[in-house]
Order: structure tokens, then sequence, then C-alpha cells
């Protein structure tokens, strides 16, 4: 069974940095995208950013020039460095994993349970 697992959120001010880390557990041989998304309150979950093997990512418009998505292939994680934060930022991240390969079984989906970040004005 693969797992993912958040860290790295927390409070902080406006302008402010954070820095989320994902790290996926399991029986692993590969895993080809890892991504964020984030769930605002009152509004429906959005990709914030992806990477497809080690450097061809995506970005919403909201974060470009901003966050910076980059991976660890080989520890199996992603991380999202988050700077110039906004209030618009504020919600709950959420590490995703797309067709991930473990031993004869291949799990189309893997998602984690989420990390909180709070954006204070």
């Amino acid at each position: 069974q693969v797992q993912l697992v958040e860290s790295g959120g927390g409070l902080v001010q406006v302008g402010g940095s954070l820095r989320l880390s994902c790290v996926a557990s399991g029986t692993i041989d590969s895993i080809e995208i890892m991504g964020w998304y984030r769930q605002a309150p009152g509004k429906t979950r959005e990709l914030v950013a992806n990477i497809i093997g080690d450097s061809n990512t995506y970005y919403a418009n909201s974060v470009k020039g901003r966050f910076t998505i980059s991976r660890d292939s080989a520890k199996n994680a992603v991380f999202l460095q988050m700077n110039s934060l906004k209030p618009e930022d504020t919600g709950v991240y959420y590490c995703k994993a797309d067709n991930v390969v473990s031993g004869v079984h291949t799990y189309l989906e893997v998602m984690g349970m989420g990390t909180l970040v709070t954006v204070s004005s």
C-alpha cells in the first residue's frame, strides 16, 4: 500500500514563506507525476502545481512566480516552496501522486490527508 504524508503547513503572515514537503511510503518502483492541490474554505479543490519526471512543471496562474515545486525522485518526495504568500493562498494543501508503480500494482491516483496553510493579514 502506498501512502502520502504532507508536512510543513502552518500559520504565516502576508508576504511570508512556507515550504511544504510530501513523502510517499510503501514499496514504490516509480511515480510519474507528483503535485500539490489546495482547497480553500467554501471552494473546490484546485491544482496548484505539479511535476512530471524531475523537471517538467506546471503552475496555476495564481501562484506563478511565487511558488516553486521540486522533487527528489530517489526519496519519493515532492516539495512546494511558497513565497510572497497572500491571504487567498489559505487552505488545505494536498499532495497527490499519479501512476504509482508498486510491484505488480499501479495506483492511478494517491492523495495525502492534507496540511493546513493559513495566511494572516
